[in-house]
């Protein structure tokens, strides 16, 4: 490779990352000019006081308050359902399955990850229409199958990171725990988990995300407009996705579609919130590891 190649590789390289940086700060700040002045505790609250609403005293009816735990408690059980049968899956391809399995069941798994949300949305309201025919009348869209919709769209993404990281663990550390006589689940369990554990968490985080974000899945399953707090996994919720979506379709002024626009930053806070709080745990647990090497 001469000079000049080398040179233009850079340029283009630098220059894409500038457009990347660009587009994420020019989205960023619209997003922060709109909707700043929308933020306030009426936004969240309403007309009900603050202690009230926090304190479950008093319904909230006219704020996003019901939205945000809605979306919290959504994606907490997302993840339970998710997180558990990804990493064992993940398990059984990298570390027990034939090269045949492996194959095609990694053919199935990429062919998931690629499809679209709607898809998904759409088979789980199908689903939950035949048990409410054939099972239940009392079944109908709610807070438990939007998290299992929303679990099922994660799974790929889990299972292929758990896979990875297990399959890139060095041969050495690999052969430690099988060499001092431990069996191959023993090994799997304290020696190549522990060490490519960080890897498994950037995973979830990635799942946490689009979680967080989805819309499609989660109006088709179970979200409306009015619920109140979530108390039950079989009734309808609200959630912030669905809020941004409604308001932006259904908007009466400009000021009601800068709410749309506050609870977009809000939806980013709790993104935020969740993926720093799994970095510190993988800090942590990379440190642990380091220490007890």
């Amino acid at each position: 490779m001469n000079r000049w190649t080398e040179k233009a590789v850079y340029a283009l390289s630098a220059l894409s990352c500038v457009l990347l940086f660009g587009s994420v700060a020019t989205l960023l700040g619209y997003l922060l000019v709109k909707g700043l002045p929308a933020l306030s505790p009426g936004l969240i609250f309403g007309s009900t006081p603050a202690m009230d609403a926090l304190l479950l005293k008093r319904q909230v009816f006219d704020g996003i308050f019901p939205a945000m735990a809605g979306t919290l408690v959504l994606i907490v059980l997302a993840i339970t359902i998710a997180v558990p049968l990804g990493v064992l899956a993940g398990i059984y391809m990298a570390e027990y399955s034939g090269r045949f399995t492996r194959n095609m069941f990694g053919f199935l798994f990429d062919l998931l990850s690629g499809i679209p949300s709607i898809v998904v949305g759409l088979f789980g309201f199908s689903a939950i229409l035949f048990f409410h025919r054939h099972v239940s009348e009392a079944l109908a869209p709610c807070l438990l199958v939007s998290a299992l919709s929303l679990g099922f769209l994660v799974l790929p993404y889990i299972v292929k990171t758990t896979q990875i990281a297990l399959e890139t663990v060095p041969r050495q550390t690999r052969l430690t725990g099988l060499a001092l006589g431990a069996t191959k689940l023993q090994n799997i369990v304290f020696c190549l988990i522990p060490e490519s554990f960080s890897t498994i968490l950037g995973g979830i985080i990635l799942a946490v995300g689009r979680c967080a974000e989805d819309t499609a899945v989660i109006m088709l399953t179970g979200a409306v407009a009015s619920a109140g707090l979530p108390n039950s996994l079989f009734r309808g919720f609200e959630a912030l996705p669905f809020y941004i979506y409604y308001i932006s379709s259904q908007y009466a002024d400009e000021a009601e579609l800068n709410q749309g626009f506050g609870a977009c930053i809000v939806l980013l806070l709790i993104c935020a919130t969740l993926f720093t709080l799994a970095a510190v745990i993988r800090r942590k647990v990379r440190h642990t590891l380091l220490y007890r090497h």
